[in-house]
């Protein structure tokens, strides 16, 4: 295959990429899932790629996907990858392989600023604090100066700040053509650079969005692209499920009445048509959120019917939103706001009645609570159909890569779920020396995960390796009960700095987590994947139970019963695998650089306990193991200095 050579070529010894980039060197997984990516691309098949962490499959894909010459699209897993791809990366192996292509990124419209709304809140002037009107400030100058209106650009101001809703733009609240500020507009100007592209990196929220005809603006370069590369792929299931479901929220209803507030200001006497109906749709939002208290804060939507008061109470919300609806009706011929408003009503009155129907086959209707708020659901069981259906209309090479897709070296769960059938597939394996580098402890005596004492006892066996690692330990929780008792427990015993989730912005609770040097995180789902903390500053890495997802969940309780109802087995076909793949990503936060040293804490005694432990086993790295504490305390007492390396791509 001549991509392929071209492809070992540039990665190879004396290739492109060791003479360009500094502190390159060949590897040997790397250039086996280059050759598998460009055998893929060049017949436009399907691939499955796991790679390992430290198999540098950024390159592996890049170099490729470059010297094909095709149209080519790259999705990552998150925004701050995409950063890292877009900004680092991509440009280092586009340089060394001397190539002239075009390059674009492209985010949701969320992420970039709106000259309209920024122009709309500079004149309204209305914020809640003096910290919020000089964030304005700093925003609106940082847009005059900025070339792509990236909200990412401006790190002084929080992820979390009230002022980005303010300044930035949704499909809901977007003009489009019609805006006074279309031709300046950063969203139209990202995606005019993406449109002329040879390479797009874009996010799986974004691509995702298009593929459910969200009209996040990217759905126009879709059909022109010949290669999709698909990095961080096993967050794509669930994502798919999420973009593919029907959803309406309080966040979305209150947002409404806001925006028609504010589109008062520009038209004389709407104010007195608008106030009331909005009055009354916030007091309905607040009566049916109220009427919702005895109920779980998760669960189907029949919950929902079995209760008179709530049903009254969702009755009278469609009531408000209808009233409001006939106000901004009667203003949609006096501005383009109110125009793109009486859109918005009839949308949410549609997706309120879809809602409100019996549950239509192959989907499942549920409902969220929160503090304030929630969200009401139609999720579809099954998105391997709408996603194969997309994959055969572009004709394209799709290549889904990840450090965890398979399941004991096999990736049928994963292609299942996407509906790849036989897809090709490739397991290059970490280059890293797990024998030497790390250590997996299970603990004994601590009974069975479920008891009332496993907590205390966990706790109680961590100890010592907390004080021979030097704290330096992640903590990861099944779920956010757990972390709350153990964060109280340790608040008054731990003599090494606590970093508990929820407390400060993730961003920042990592930062001072690495800045402390001996600091102990703890945290649940969202710190088992996507958090890379390398070097000495993490050393240990503890997690309380296997991650099987809570069984009331109402949508995995309903894939469950189709599975059933085929004949299938629900735990083997879809809990088994799906906790195994999560546990890969929480132990995959251990060992990052070839300089790493540490330790796995594994305190679920069901790895030993239950047939199925061995399967979590055989797909974890080749950790040595063992369930003596003496030979962890030997492991650290033993271990050599290091310093923080970065991996290499």
């Amino acid at each position: 295959m001549k991509l392929a050579s071209a492809s070992l070529a540039a990665l190879s010894e004396d290739g492109a990429l060791a003479g360009a980039i500094p502190g390159f060197a060949p590897r040997q997984a790397q250039q086996g899932l280059a050759e598998a990516i460009a055998q893929a691309i060049a017949d436009r098949e399907c691939l499955v790629a796991e790679a390992g962490t430290g198999t540098g499959k950024t390159y592996a894909y890049l170099v490729p996907a470059l010297l094909s010459g095709l149209r080519v699209i790259v999705s990552t897993g998150t925004k701050a990858l995409q950063d890292q791809l877009y900004d680092r990366d991509l440009p280092r192996v586009r340089d060394a392989l001397g190539l002239p292509i075009k390059t674009a990124l492209l985010k949701g419209r969320a992420n970039y600023a709106c000259w309209f709304r920024l122009e709309r809140a500079k004149k309204e002037g209305q914020f809640s604090s003096r910290e919020i009107a000089s964030q304005l400030v700093d925003v609106h100058s940082w847009a005059g100066r900025s070339a792509r209106g990236d909200i990412a650009e401006l790190d002084s101001i929080p992820e979390d700040s009230p002022i980005w809703p303010q300044v930035t733009s949704t499909t809901d609240n977007c003009l489009g053509a019609e805006c006074d500020y279309y031709d300046d507009c950063f969203v139209v100007k990202a995606r005019r650079a993406a449109q002329e592209a040879d390479l797009v990196v874009v996010n799986h929220h974004l691509l995702l969005a298009d593929m459910a005809l969200r009209q996040e603006g990217f759905g126009e370069i879709l059909p022109g692209a010949h290669v999709f590369v698909l990095d961080e792929a096993h967050q794509l299931p669930e994502l798919a499920s999420q973009f593919f479901s029907l959803s309406l929220s309080a966040r979305q209803l209150l947002d409404l009445g806001r925006d028609a507030l504010s589109e008062c200001s520009q038209v004389t006497g709407a104010l007195a048509e608008i106030q009331r109906p909005v009055k009354d749709l916030e007091q309905a939002i607040r009566e049916l959120r109220l009427s919702m208290d005895p109920l779980p804060a998760r669960a189907a939507m029949a919950r929902l019917t079995e209760n008179e008061a709530v049903m009254r109470d969702l009755d009278k919300l469609a009531d408000a939103l209808a009233a409001l609806g006939e106000a901004v009706a009667s203003q949609s011929e006096r501005s383009t706001g109110f125009k793109a408003l009486d859109e918005r009503v009839e949308d949410l009155q549609q997706r309120l009645r879809e809602l409100k129907q019996p549950r239509p086959e192959g989907q499942v209707q549920w409902y969220e609570l929160t503090a304030r708020g929630f969200t009401f659901s139609q999720t579809p069981l099954d998105v391997a159909g709408p996603l194969r259906a997309f994959r055969e209309k572009t004709g394209a090479a799709w290549i889904f890569t990840s450090a965890t897709v398979a399941v004991n070296g096999k990736f049928h769960h994963f292609a299942y779920q996407l509906g790849l059938d036989e897809p090709r597939t490739s397991l290059q394996p970490s280059p890293f020396d797990f024998q030497a580098q790390a250590l997996a402890y299970l603990p004994k005596g601590l009974g069975e995960p479920a008891g009332a004492e496993f907590g205390p006892r966990l706790l109680a066996a961590i100890e010592p390796v907390l004080q021979a690692s030097k704290g330096r330990a992640f903590l990861l929780f099944t779920s956010h009960r757990a972390l709350r008792e153990a964060a109280e427990r340790l608040a008054g015993s731990s003599p090494f700095p606590l970093f508990v989730q929820g407390t400060t912005p993730r961003t920042r609770l990592l930062q001072e987590f690495r800045a402390s040097g001996n600091g102990v995180l703890l945290g649940a789902a969202s710190f088992w994947e996507g958090v890379d903390v390398a070097g000495e500053a993490l050393s240990v890495v503890v997690i309380d139970k296997l991650p099987f997802a809570a069984p009331d969940d109402p949508v995995l309780e309903a894939r469950l019963e189709a599975i059933r109802h085929r004949g299938g087995n629900p735990f083997r076909d879809w809990q088994l695998p799906s906790a195994v793949i999560a546990l890969k990503q929480g132990a995959g936060r251990l060992i990052r650089t070839p300089q790493d040293r540490g330790v796995l804490v594994l305190c679920d005694t069901r790895l030993v306990t239950k047939p199925y432990g061995r399967l979590f086993i055989d797909s974890l790295p080749p950790f040595r193991r063992t369930r003596d504490l003496s030979e962890v305390l030997n492991f650290f007492a033993s271990g050599p200095d290091h310093s923080d390396e970065e991996e290499a791509a």
